[in-house]
């Protein structure tokens, strides 16, 4: 018998890192699945909006909260992305390199960001309901979520399921070098590792695999394939798998038609259409479709997102609470001026604290250069 190979025919010589543009339409995107977030947490659920708002967030959008409800899924949306993009930083780097990358990218916007809304939530004027220092500590890791320690930002969960999909990919790709036929293996050899894990019941290998989130990452790294060479057959048979699958996921977490206390009633239809949304966004983005989208504010709204992502749900109730119940601005004046507030929030984060912070930390982590920040130097563009 023997093994089982992916043929490669013959095509044009692949891309290297350095010959990559940067796909400014995919700053957009990232931009747009945060605010479908953003418009989740402010009018699409109840909970401690609730508190923020004076009432449910139903009676201030009797309309739109429907459509807030299926924000939410901004975070599949945010997956699929993740996996194009680490596809493409992950080609052809080294290990070290990768590490660096991902490391600087997401540590020091987080640290901010926690510290931020820990002194926020300790204000007397705000007194919410904080974490204890030692969980706050905790939070500094990333690994709050698989320890067990309260959360200090709401959406820390989402970058536990990255966390791993960085590993998995660092460990299957990235170290043994980035190939075609490499990438193509790993994500069919994940999609059936997570079937399995889930059909046997194995609650170990469920959290390692992650069958939820997976088609997602898959789906994205398989998007990238299809930007390099959009005639891959076997690139588009993982598009279409991890879509099929990925939506029963989201249908299954999300849908709730039996529940008389849900908020809003997402329809499975909705949902599909949300997710499909995510992968023909993407779709567009890897065959040049959206390359006129070649706005220079769009790299600053890419640049934005993650750390708007990051403050813009615990500290925008707060916001909300401040314009609506203290200042009296209407349901949809609030709505603005918090996401407004938020964005500002994220540019001073990514200008006082990622613009010095990132390009340092990468060095360190890359070249084990000294820990004395090196002074004036200049944020260089990647494509991370």
């Amino acid at each position: 018998m023997t093994a089982l190979t992916v043929p490669d025919a013959p095509r044009p010589p692949e891309r290297t890192r350095s010959r990559e543009t940067r796909l400014r339409a995919l700053d957009g995107l990232r931009l747009v699945a945060a605010l479908m977030v953003a418009a989740y947490h402010y009018g699409g659920r109840g909970g401690e909006v609730t508190k923020a708002w004076g009432g449910s967030a139903e009676r201030q959008f009797p309309t739109l909260h429907e459509y807030f409800a299926y924000g939410c899924l901004g975070v599949q949306v945010f997956f699929v992305i993740s996996g194009f993009v680490i596809c493409m930083s992950g080609w052809g780097r080294p290990f070290t390199s990768f590490f660096a990358s991902r490391a600087s990218r997401l540590l020091p916007a987080y640290w901010a960001a926690v510290i931020l809304v820990t002194a926020v939530f300790a204000l007397p004027v705000v007194a919410h309901h904080t974490v204890s220092p030692s969980d706050t500590l905790v939070n500094m890791t990333m690994l709050q979520q698989p320890l067990g320690v309260n959360r200090v930002l709401g959406v820390c969960w989402t970058l536990w399921a990255e966390v791993r999909f960085y590993a998995l990919f660092a460990l299957f790709v990235v170290l043994p070098g980035a190939t075609r036929q490499r990438v193509i293996l790993f994500c069919a050899g994940w999609t059936l590792a997570y079937a399995i894990a889930q059909g046997a019941q194995m609650p170990l290998l469920e959290i390692v695999l992650m069958p939820e989130y997976a088609p997602f990452f898959i789906g994205g790294v398989g998007l990238y394939l299809v930007h390099r060479d959009r005639y891959d057959i076997y690139a588009w048979g993982i598009v279409i798998v991890s879509f099929l699958i990925g939506q029963h996921y989201a249908v299954r977490s999300l849908w709730n038609p039996a529940d008389p206390n849900t908020f809003a009633h997402r329809t499975a239809f909705g949902i599909v259409l949300v997710v499909a949304f995510g992968f023909v966004a993407v779709a567009a983005i890897a065959l040049g479709w959206l390359n006129r989208a070649d706005w220079r504010w769009l790299t600053v709204a890419g640049a934005l997102t993650y750390p708007f992502y990051l403050v813009h749900e615990h500290l925008g109730w707060v916001a909300i609470k401040a314009y609506h119940q203290t200042l009296r601005i209407s349901s949809y004046g609030t709505f603005l001026l918090t996401v407004a507030t938020m964005l500002l929030l994220a540019w001073l984060i990514h200008r006082f604290v990622e613009k010095p912070l990132t390009p340092w930390l990468r060095s360190v982590l890359a070249e084990s250069r000294p820990l004395t920040p090196p002074l004036g130097e200049k944020t260089r563009q990647s494509t991370d």
